[in-house]
């Protein structure tokens, strides 16, 4: 009698009319989601009931009670004489309504289908009679053809063994496929698997799998990140996602713990300390998975990076760099010197002595990269080349800063100081001599760079563009793709190659006076543009350019 007071009448005291506001004017979503959260159990039984009964017997007691109550503040509870020891719940339906078919729970498959979903791996059989119709037989026992009768069976509708309760020992790779691909609607085997069970201070199991292929809305703001939660075998909610971090919204799995309480709510989640414990854990055996498969299957680890690299990234730049001493191990990039994917760790253990900065290309391609100017230099030196391809490449830079103390240096921006002393002053001198010039340049363009200048970098090219620290053009056009109301650009800088004959021509043209210069030095402009990737300000006066040139120089 106590503890029906206890427990069932405090549910339908407050509980159950708290649950009732909570599912009130909430559509079918936000309804599962509710049901997630509080479990199947009494809670859940107002949802389709406007009447609840409980007839239950102790072992340790000859009394019997029934329970009564419409989950609105009061309770019924009555001695009943003659009741066989166990618990016996009735659910008195609602009426169907337009908005709601609540018969449908009389329905077998609809039964069915909760069981499956809630209740399909605790320990204890969940047994329903059933209707089946089997061929009618003759007096010798011979099936009678077309002649069918209903027969009534006892069947167990649950599961029971959750394959994650097995040892691991246990546990085959065709056996955790197959879940993989019944549980999470794949037809391709997972790339990896990871088992989990902890029984310390804190009891769970996990099961982890990581897809062999992203999901097409991976990325969409609709996608629902979160692992599959289980309270003692008991499902409690689809999309945990407090047990998953952003950069690993891509694994699929299921966390089970003897520690969490069933009706588990949202709020109590974010902070439950066991939970975080949990999913701290869960995080490191997944990093740690990830460097042993790098170490001793580096094809399986490249079929992964090339599908989520992209999310370790994330994680790396996520939060200000937190994560980065934990994930930039796992990092791969092409090389120019190297061409495949090489970790940083092996970069750095291939520079040469001289060698002080970690170089890094930036483009939309790696056929781009490799054709940029600015790699004339860096080729000549001996040096190798990081190739940056996607949009948050350098912003990762930009947050790691260094890696083994070794700072990283784009070779789009700024001085690359590999000049020697004496070269350095051959530069500054030459500036100096050509001063006037360069200040030409500067007032033709300067509606659109910052300076012009001599290039310490160039050697083959006759001009490039780069950009000062800070704002790369990288950066300036993956924001520019953003729907957002400022467009800030990169600060730009034109470099000219004195030993190239076209900066010889420009010279004549200033020093005759040539009106031509404007034009020259526009194209010139116009080709640095074309070689970054940037837009033209003006496609139709460059072609028309382009033209006027061609045409004089076919009159020679």
């Amino acid at each position: 009698y106590d503890e029906l007071v206890n427990s069932l009448g405090t549910i339908a005291r407050s509980g159950s009319l708290e649950f009732l506001e909570k599912i009130k004017d909430k559509n079918e979503q936000e309804t599962l989601e509710i049901i997630g959260q509080f479990g199947v159990g009494f809670y859940s039984a107002f949802m389709v009931s406007d009447k609840v009964e409980v007839q239950t017997k102790s072992p340790y007691s000859d009394k019997g009670y029934l329970f009564r109550s419409s989950g609105i503040e009061t309770y019924e509870i009555e001695e009943v004489e003659g009741l066989p020891t166990g618990t016996t719940v009735t659910l008195y339906l609602r009426k169907k309504t337009k908005e709601d078919s609540y018969d449908e729970y009389l329905e077998e498959y609809a039964i069915r289908k909760l069981i499956k979903k809630y209740s399909d791996y605790i320990r204890y059989p969940i047994r329903m009679e059933v209707k089946k119709s089997v061929p009618k037989k003759d007096e010798e026992g011979k099936d009678i053809e077309g002649k069918y009768e209903d027969v009534y069976e006892i069947e167990t509708m649950n599961s029971m063994t959750p394959i994650w309760k097995k040892s691991k020992k246990d546990l085959t790779d065709e056996e955790l496929n197959e879940f993989y691909k019944q549980k999470y609607y794949d037809y391709q085997d997972p790339l990896t698997s990871i088992y989990i069970n902890v029984e310390v201070a804190l009891n769970y199991t996990a099961l982890i799998f990581l897809p062999q292929k992203p999901p097409f809305n991976l990325y969409s703001e609709k996608y629902e990140k979160g692992l599959q939660l289980y309270s003692k075998g008991v499902f409690v909610m689809d999309k945990c996602k407090e047990l998953v971090p952003d950069y690993l919204r891509f694994i699929k799995g299921l966390v089970d713990s003897a520690d969490l309480p069933l009706n588990i709510s949202r709020e109590i989640l974010q902070k439950n300390r066991a939970l975080e414990k949990i999913a701290t854990n869960v995080e490191k055996k997944i990093i740690a998975k990830l460097e042993g498969m790098l170490k001793d299957e580096r094809e399986k680890y490249l079929e992964f990076y090339k599908a989520f690299g992209v999310n370790l990234k994330y994680g790396v730049y996520d939060n200000f760099g937190e994560k980065k001493e934990l994930l930039e191990n796992l990092l791969l990039y092409p090389t120019v010197k190297q061409g495949d994917y090489i970790t940083l760790k092996e970069y750095v253990e291939q520079m040469p002595s001289d060698q002080e900065y970690i170089y890094y290309a930036s483009g939309k391609t790696k056929e781009q990269v490799l054709a940029l100017p600015q790699m004339d230099l860096l080729k000549n030196k001996g040096y190798d080349v990081l190739i940056l391809t996607e949009d948050i490449d350098e912003f990762v830079m930009q947050v790691m800063q260094e890696y083994d103390k070794k700072k990283f240096k784009s070779i789009n921006q700024g001085d690359l100081d590999l000049l020697s002393k004496e070269d350095e002053k051959k530069i500054d001198e030459l500036t100096e001599d050509k001063k006037s010039l360069l200040e030409a340049l500067k007032e033709v363009l300067k509606d659109d760079v910052a300076d012009v200048v001599i290039s310490k970098r160039l050697t083959t090219s006759p001009v490039c563009l780069v950009s000062s620290e800070g704002l790369s053009f990288e950066m300036e056009k993956y924001i520019a793709s953003l729907p957002s109301a400022e467009k800030p650009k990169a600060k730009r800088i034109l470099e000219i190659n004195p030993k190239h004959q076209l900066f010889q021509a420009l010279e004549r043209l200033f020093n005759d006076h040539d009106e031509k210069f404007g034009d020259y030095a526009d194209l010139l402009y116009s080709q640095a543009l074309l070689i970054e990737g940037l837009p033209l300000k003006d496609p139709v006066a460059f072609s028309n350019k382009m033209t006027e040139l061609l045409v004089r120089a076919a009159k020679y």
